[in-house]
């Protein structure tokens, strides 16, 4: 949960500094630029764009564009309409698009491969050839994927990323004379390496190997993280049967409890969090800036908090760090599940105006757009490699160095019923707490999940139609609390700083 009011908080401050930093910026820009764009001459070309608001949209993309394109006139397209209130996400989503028929779409990677394979994206392929766009220049694997997921054509870029990496404190690992971590290092590697720090001390003096967050909240969610990353699946969306009681996810499992139990983690207890707090006490509150912990799990919203910590309080916060890949499978160690593309531009097959929508896209994924943006670091990456950049020469390419896989983390499941989703969760935990209290094995709890979970999908795609979620067995049925937990956590993160 803290985590989601350290992100917040983040938000929060860019919304007041951002739109004043991005005013020069863009001033800087069209001087630069003169000011050139293909439609500099006739009527206002109007372009309608989907995306969350109208301010959001003019913070991230809008002021830079029009410093350069002052004869386009944007409309937005909000979303903001369909984000809540009852009925299915998909359909209020696609109903948003046929109303407003937005000439450039805002998609999630899921969202981008279905709309394609449905004929409702504009293939951007002579646009890239007749413009000689740069496409080398991206992260690795982003237009292999884009292509792929388009079944062999590109229909949308995205122009910024939140990767995640290992931080690491190198002043512990030189203080316990201990290697540095390496990128493309599997979870048994990090964790024996993390569990080379002492395990004794108390409070202030207590040092520990690793932070992973929520992804080690319990057993059954590292565990999970664990197998999916060696591309091990829960189920088979094919046939619909369960398939965690295996060799393979019992190594998962031991891996993670074996972690557990070695007092290398860092344990996450918020229970001392009052809800009001300093700015200080925020930053502070994260071990790894702290300097509480050799390596933490994180996304690139931590860069940020890591230079803010080091220039207001430089005796206190870590300042001598660096960055490796996050855990990788060894079988396929160039590649990796946490694909982290959450807004995809593409072309509406609709449109009128597709010269004019390629002209937004190419720019905002163009080299100007990427060198401005990457001044006014607002959480995320430009996927333009070149202005990844360090100024203490960090190995920042440690977010992108890994392909993005093109199977989903979480395939099988997300195909599956919510309400299985959540049973998933719920007797996951319930086993794994077991094994956790001594009461089970591994291989006993996971053999225990495949009966239950089974059970519960039958029950589940046998209700599918009816809504009658009420009669699936092996569990309460409750949510797994996670999305309420975090948006609990947005409400309280503006009252959480003062």
């Amino acid at each position: 949960m803290f985590r989601s009011i350290q992100h917040t908080t983040i938000r929060l401050r860019l919304q007041r500094w951002l739109p004043a930093a991005l005013a020069l910026a863009l001033l800087l820009t069209a001087c630069s630029s003169g000011g050139q764009n293909r439609e500099s001459d006739g009527e206002p070309t109007t372009l309608k764009i989907m995306y969350w608001n109208e301010q959001i949209f003019y913070n991230d993309y809008g002021l830079l564009f029009y410093a350069t394109h002052p004869n386009f006139d944007i409309k937005i397209a909000s979303t903001s309409s369909i984000q809540t209130g009852e009925g299915d996400y998909n359909e209020k989503f696609d109903e948003f698009i046929r109303n407003e028929k937005p000439d450039i779409l805002m998609l999630t990677l899921d969202q981008y491969e279905k709309f394609a394979a449905d004929g409702r994206l504009a293939s951007l392929e002579s646009y890239v050839a007749d413009d000689k766009f740069d496409l080398e220049g991206l992260i690795p694997g982003l237009v292999d994927l884009m292509r792929e997921k388009g079944g062999g054509e590109l229909y949308g870029l995205t122009p910024q990323f939140s990767g995640q990496a290992v931080y690491y404190n190198k002043d512990l690992f030189d203080r316990y004379n201990i290697e540095y971590p390496t990128d493309k290092m599997s979870w048994e590697e990090l964790l024996n390496l993390a569990g080379r720090f002492p395990t004794d001390g108390q409070d202030e003096d207590r040092i520990y190997g690793i932070d992973l967050g929520y992804t080690a909240s319990n057993l059954h969610q590292f565990g999970q993280t664990i197998g999916l990353t060696m591309g091990l699946r829960v189920v088979n969306s094919a046939d619909k049967r369960v398939s965690i009681d295996s060799e393979s996810w019992v190594r998962a499992y031991e891996t993670a409890l074996k972690a557990f139990r070695s007092g290398t983690l860092y344990p996450n207890d918020n229970s001392d969090f009052s809800g009001v707090m300093t700015y200080e006490d925020y930053l502070f509150q994260n071990p790894f800036i702290a300097g509480k912990v050799a390596m933490t799990i994180n996304t690139t919203y931590l860069l940020q908090q890591l230079r803010e910590a080091a220039n207001a309080f430089p005796d206190k916060a870590v300042q001598n760090w660096d960055l490796v890949t996050i855990p990788v499978d060894p079988a396929n160690p160039d590649y990796t599940h946490d694909t982290p593309f959450y807004s995809i531009f593409a072309i509406n097959a609709e449109s009128a105006n597709r010269d004019a929508a390629w002209e937004f896209i190419r720019y905002i994924h163009g080299d100007e757009f990427a060198q401005v943006r990457s001044k006014t670091f607002a959480g995320q990456l430009p996927v333009r490699t070149k202005y990844i950049q360090d100024s203490e020469g960090r190995n920042m390419a440690a977010f992108y160095m890994l392909k993005p896989s093109s199977s989903s983390l979480f395939a099988g499941i997300e195909d599956m019923p919510q309400d299985f989703s959540m049973q998933y969760y719920t007797i996951g935990t319930e086993e794994m707490q077991a094994v956790m209290d001594d009461r089970k094995s591994v291989a006993e709890a996971l053999a225990s999940m495949q009966t239950r979970l089974q059970a519960a999908l039958d029950a589940s795609l046998a209700n599918q139609d009816s809504g009658d979620a009420s009669a699936i067995p092996g569990g309460t049925g409750a949510s797994t609390g996670i999305d309420a937990d975090e948006a609990a956590a947005d409400d309280a993160g503006e009252d959480a700083v003062e």
